[in-house]
């Protein structure tokens, strides 16, 4: 059986998205949407913001991986470097059994 794009869930098909840092392919619900708003990448919780977005485990190693790969400004198509340190604010913020 082939994958076109979903992952068949019991009777109900779900759509799949690639994350930018690790590459695997998982449910759109399992990873955090992102978007380019001034050259700062924004996490978009709700998933409604316009524009082009990314997809990325909300973890900071996904976050680490994908900045070692250069793959944020790729996958946003964007000139230059973009800022993202809102993004690793978001995704600290979520880590479990951090201290603060």
């Amino acid at each position: 059986m082939r994958r076109r794009g979903k992952l068949e869930d019991g009777c109900r098909a779900v759509p799949l998205r690639t994350c930018v840092g690790c590459r695997d392919r998982t449910v759109k619900s399992e990873l955090l949407r992102l978007v380019v708003v001034e050259d700062v990448i924004v996490p978009d919780v709700r998933g409604r913001l316009p524009g082009r977005g990314a997809s990325l485990h909300p973890s900071p190693r996904c976050l680490e991986l994908a900045e070692r790969r250069r793959a944020l400004p790729r996958a946003f198509r964007a000139q230059g470097s973009l800022d993202t340190s809102l993004l690793r604010d978001h995704l600290e913020g979520l880590t479990p059994g951090r201290s603060g």
